[in-house]
C-alpha cells in the first residue's frame, strides 16, 4: 500500500518540469517568431560573414592571420554572438513570460536560465552548420586544440547568462538600464576583436583593448584553432573564466535578493 508521501514530487522534478515547459514555450516562440524564423537564424550569421570578408578583404592586404581570414571572422562572430545574445535575450526573459508567474512554481530566474540555455543549444546548432559549410567549401574548419575551442565558447555562455541574470534585475527594477545597456553591445562589438586580430593594434592599444574578456576568449579560441596564429602574449583563460564565473554567480545572488520585487514589479 502506498505511503502518503509517494506521490509527493521532490522540489528537483518540480524544478525540471518546470525548466522542460519553459524550455518548449521559448523553443516554439523563437522558432515560429515570424516568417521563416528559423532560416533567419543561420541566414544572420552567414550574411554577417560575408558582408565582413568583403569590407575588409582590402583593409587585411598584407597582414598574415596563420589561419584562413573566413574562419578567423567565423571564430568571431560566433563567439560574440553567442555571448551577446545569451545576454539579450535572457535580459528580457522576464517581461516576456510574465504571465508565467501566476503559477508559483515558477520564478524569474528560472525563465532567464532556460532562455539563455536555449539560445546557447541555438548557437552551438548555428556554428555546426557554418563550419559544414566551410569546411564543404574546402576551408580547414577542424581545430588544432578542440577541448580549448569547446571551453572558451562554454566560458562565453556562461558570460552571456551571467550578464543577462544581471541585466534581467536591473531593467526590470529601473527599465532605462536595458535601453542602456542594449546600445553598449554595439561599441562593444567593435573593441572585442571580431573583425581583427590585437596583434595589428600598437601596444599601448592592445594592452588596454585586452582588458575586455571576450577579446581574450577570441584570442584563445583562434590560438586553440591554428597553432600558427599570432596570439597575443598576455592571454589567460582563468581571467576570462573568473568574469564569467563572477557574473554568473552574482547574477544569481541578485535574484535571489530581488526575488519578491521582481514578480511584484
Amino acid at each position: 500500500m502506498a505511503g502518503p508521501t509517494d506521490n509527493i514530487r521532490s522540489s528537483t522534478s518540480i524544478t525540471l518540469s518546470v525548466w522542460s515547459a519553459i524550455f518548449l514555450r521559448e523553443a516554439v516562440s523563437r522558432v515560429s517568431g515570424g516568417r521563416a524564423a528559423w532560416v533567419w537564424l543561420l541566414v544572420e550569421p552567414v550574411a554577417h560573414l560575408t558582408i565582413l570578408m568583403v569590407v575588409l578583404s582590402a583593409v587585411r592586404h598584407g597582414i598574415t592571420l596563420g589561419m584562413d581570414f573566413a574562419l578567423f571572422l567565423a571564430i568571431g562572430i560566433l563567439g560574440y554572438n553567442l555571448f551577446r545574445n545569451a545576454a539579450l535575450r535572457s535580459m528580457a526573459a522576464i517581461s516576456a513570460n510574465r504571465a508565467l508567474f501566476a503559477y508559483r512554481q515558477v520564478k524569474p530566474v528560472d525563465v532567464v536560465l532556460v532562455r539563455a540555455f536555449l539560445e546557447g543549444v541555438i548557437q552551438l546548432f548555428v556554428g555546426l552548420i557554418m563550419f559544414a559549410g566551410m569546411s564543404l567549401l574546402g576551408f580547414d574548419v577542424l581545430p588544432y586544440d578542440p577541448l580549448t575551442v569547446m571551453l572558451v565558447y562554454v566560458l562565453f555562455w556562461v558570460f552571456g547568462t551571467g550578464l543577462g541574470l544581471m541585466l534581467s534585475v536591473g531593467s526590470t527594477l529601473i527599465p532605462e538600464v536595458g535601453k542602456v545597456a542594449s546600445l553598449c553591445f554595439l561599441p562593444l562589438y567593435f573593441v572585442s576583436g571580431v573583425m581583427f586580430a590585437p596583434a595589428m593594434l600598437p601596444p599601448q592599444v592592445r594592452e588596454w583593448l585586452l582588458l575586455n574578456p571576450i577579446m581574450q576568449g577570441l584570442e584563445l579560441a583562434r590560438a586553440a584553432f591554428s597553432p600558427s596564429y599570432p596570439a597575443t602574449t598576455g592571454i589567460d583563460i582563468g581571467y576570462v573564466t573568473g568574469f564569467a564565473f563572477v557574473s554568473f554567480f552574482f547574477g544569481l545572488a541578485l535574484h535571489v535578493r530581488f526575488a519578491r520585487r521582481l514578480l511584484m514589479q
